[in-house]
């Protein structure tokens, strides 16, 4: 559990740790030293530090989390760092308004207000744990009989006179002038004195041993109001609210609960969790002791296998001499090579159930604190920390890749004529074993607008028939990968990607005796900006369609909707509608919706879609059958009504013949969209698609 407490920027000990927005934690002298300074009018994704810089920056776009609905593509990767403490410290800045920090861990970069660091939370749960922690091992220190010595001296070491936190190492005065300057890449590292002890076991403290009672925390306040204390839980904010907060309308819209609700929620959300992931450390445990007892039988059977051909060769003495060690060793290759496959499972399996032991034990620890707004600062991350652990006891980690049995026949029936080539009968008999490495058929993988075709096939099929297939994509910012497709097709289609982005792919194959190998990993491009057409499969029955599904018109004289058939999520995209026939002055809407949404009405009348609709003298912006933003200016045949959705601003905006029409239409935009149309049988529109973003957009 000791890394769970430990700071990614000095690596000691959390002391007086911040919460950023990422869910990470920093501690607030080291927040300091990684706060950089911002010059005017450029944001902190945009700023560079130097070539040599430690950081590897992403940019706005790959950085979104918005975009977890499509393939569940937005997550990023942090990058090994090179300095000995996990940053690259800057100097302070001083004016925090333009100021910004870098998370040492994802990377994520968030500006300053004007309250500085200030404006961060307090993570006094992780503070109370980490004071529990060295409490506990001060107390297991101190219950030695004798006083810690120095770790360096070569002969008669005396008693340590400091402790180094990083190396975990006790320096007498003398070792630590000569091995632990306070200089260099060490200057940095934090020497503290060594625990007090007194003879005979106990702790110099006295009092036999016991430690004080730990004092009660204050309750948590709100930052924007220091005299008052968190009662509430904003759900759509997911952070602690004061009544203040609410009286000042902050989360009028919101999602408001009791905290006491919520903290007993996410505290069973997390118990929950745990179980699973406690029965596949015990999975993991007994499955180390299976292999371990495999290690002897490998041994013993390896040694029987051994005394045999010794006997069976010693019958045949003098023709076998020049044989015998040939097919020894063909034994211990193979010998060896079942030990090593055993061994080095056992170090993977070994490695990973130690990372969740530790995982388990720091949240054990957090399950016992009774903050419930420090509590909830981060049970949201830990909660989706302890259900993806359990992603890592994929099919076939906790089954032997080997078996203790040596396939191996030799036949001593021959004629002494045939003993100069006697050899087993099979190096080995073919017997179950994981498949081969699937093989990626390049002229067959393919991207068209934002989806990704990938074809494979085995090159050597094994004695046991394949299962299945799992197919692999990272989330096209060279992330993690995520598995898209588990089934027996050798072709595979993945829709809903990003535009404008490149994703690795890799296959591996699986049957009865475990997963083999991946694939070499294929690279796929998508398109920069969308193609699409209009979706007969989802359109109103009244919808008519032609020219390829890019005309649209109705057979009714009600409104009827047509979406798109592409989906966004994260981007910006624009595209037009022109107007091919307008009679007796109808009102078509243009907008973005749900997939849904109400087909029979016009776009915009529920909860579903957001939309303009517009006649011959004015429009209006709607949603949910709210009219708001009236405009001057209306459509006639041959007009070209465009639509621009920024999905990383999260707003919708509307153009009349290339010009902006009205204010930004709609704000706060969050989640899968299509584009939409309503119209009844007096228009006739036409779909123009992978247009270049206007320029002229005015908020």
């Amino acid at each position: 559990m000791e890394e769970e407490l430990k700071c990614p920027v000095c690596g000691s000990l959390f002391k007086d740790p911040i919460l950023l927005p990422c869910s990470h934690n920093v501690c607030l002298a080291c927040a300091r030293n990684i706060t950089v300074q911002t010059p005017d009018g450029e944001t902190p994704v945009q700023s560079r530090a130097s070539g040599s810089s430690d950081y590897d920056y992403l940019d706005m776009d790959k950085m979104s989390l918005y975009s977890e609905t499509d393939s569940g593509y937005g997550s990023y990767t942090p990058c090994q760092l090179k300095s000995p403490n996990g940053v690259r410290v800057f100097p302070p800045a001083t004016h925090p308004r333009h100021c910004s920090l870098t998370c040492p861990l994802c990377h994520r970069s968030v500006s300053l207000d004007e309250r500085g660091l200030r404006g961060f939370p307090r993570n006094r749960l992780l503070e109370a744990i980490v004071t529990r922690y060295q409490q506990n091992r001060r107390a297991s220190a101190a219950s030695s009989s004798s006083a810690v010595k120095c770790q360096l001296c070569d002969r008669n070491p005396v008693d340590a006179a400091v402790m180094c936190e990083q190396c975990d190492v006790y320096y007498c005065n003398a070792c630590q002038q000569r091995c632990h300057p306070s200089r260099g890449p060490l200057a940095k590292h934090r020497l503290v004195p060594p625990p007090i002890q007194a003879a005979g076991g106990g702790a110099a403290s006295g009092g036999g041993g016991a430690q004080p009672p730990a004092t009660a925390r204050k309750p948590a306040t709100c930052v924007d109001h220091e005299a008052e204390n968190f009662s509430m839980y904003c759900y759509s904010c997911k952070i602690p609210v004061c009544m203040k907060c609410l009286e000042e309308g902050k989360h009028a819209k919101h999602d408001v609960k009791t905290l006491a609700m919520m903290w007993k929620q996410h505290k069973c959300q997390i118990s929950q969790a745990l179980n699973g992931v406690s029965d596949k450390a015990k999975d993991a445990k007994e499955f180390l002791v299976q292999l371990k007892n495999m290690l002897q039988q490998i041994q013993e059977n390896g040694v029987e296998f051994e005394a045999c051909l010794v006997a069976q060769c010693d019958s045949l003495i003098e023709a076998l001499t020049r044989q015998k060690a040939k097919l020894l060793t063909k034994v211990t290759k193979e010998k060896e090579y079942k030990l090593k496959v055993v061994r080095d499972q056992i170090t993977h399996c070994t490695m990973k159930l130690r990372q969740t032991t530790g995982m388990m034990e720091y949240c054990l620890e957090v399950l016992k604190e009774n903050d419930p707004s420090g509590f909830l600062q981060i049970s949201d991350a830990l909660i989706k920390r302890v259900t993806s652990s359990q992603d890592q006891w994929v099919k076939g980690a906790l089954e032997p890749k080997v078996g203790p049995e040596f396939d191996l026949t030799l036949n001593t029936d021959s004629l002494l004529q045939t003993i100069l080539q006697l050899d087993f009968c099979q190096g080995k008999e073919p017997g179950p074993a994981v498949p081969a490495a699937p093989l990626l058929q390049l002229e067959k993988c393919c991207t068209r607008n934002n989806s990704a075709t990938l074809a494979w096939r085995v090159t050597a099929p094994p004695a046991s028939p394949i299962e299945g297939y799992i197919l692999e994509l990272d989330d096209g910012n060279g992330g993690q990968y995520r598995e898209v497709y588990v089934g027996k097709e050798t072709v595979c289609t993945v829709d809903g990607l990003h535009f404008n982005s490149s994703y690795n792919a890799r296959v591996k194959a699986y049957n009865a005796i475990g997963v083999g190998p991946y694939s070499k990993t294929v690279v796929l491009k998508t398109s920069d900006v969308a193609w699409f057409s209009f979706d007969p499969t989802t359109a109103h029955r009244d919808i008519v369609l032609s020219n390829e599904n890019q005309t649209v018109t109705c057979s009714s004289y009600d409104d009827r909707v047509v979406l798109g058939t592409a989906a966004f999520s994260k981007g910006i995209h624009y595209w037009e509608v022109s107007i091919d026939r307008y009679d007796n002055h109808p009102d078509p809407a243009f907008g973005v919706a749900r997939i849904n949404t109400m087909k029979d009405m016009m776009l915009g009348k529920d909860d579903k879609a957001w939309a303009m609709y517009v006649d011959n003298n004015r429009s209006w912006f709607m949603h949910n059958n709210s009219h708001t933003n009236r405009a001057e200016g209306g459509i006639t045949k041959g007009s070209t009504v465009g639509i621009l959705l920024d999905l990383t601003k999260h707003t919708l905006t509307f153009y009349i013949n290339k010009e902006q029409h009205g204010p930004t239409a709609f704000e706060n935009l969050d989640g899968v969209f299509v584009p939409a149309v309503s119209l009844n049988r007096n228009v006739q529109v036409t779909l123009v698609t992978g247009l270049e973003v206007p320029k002229n957009t005015k908020q």
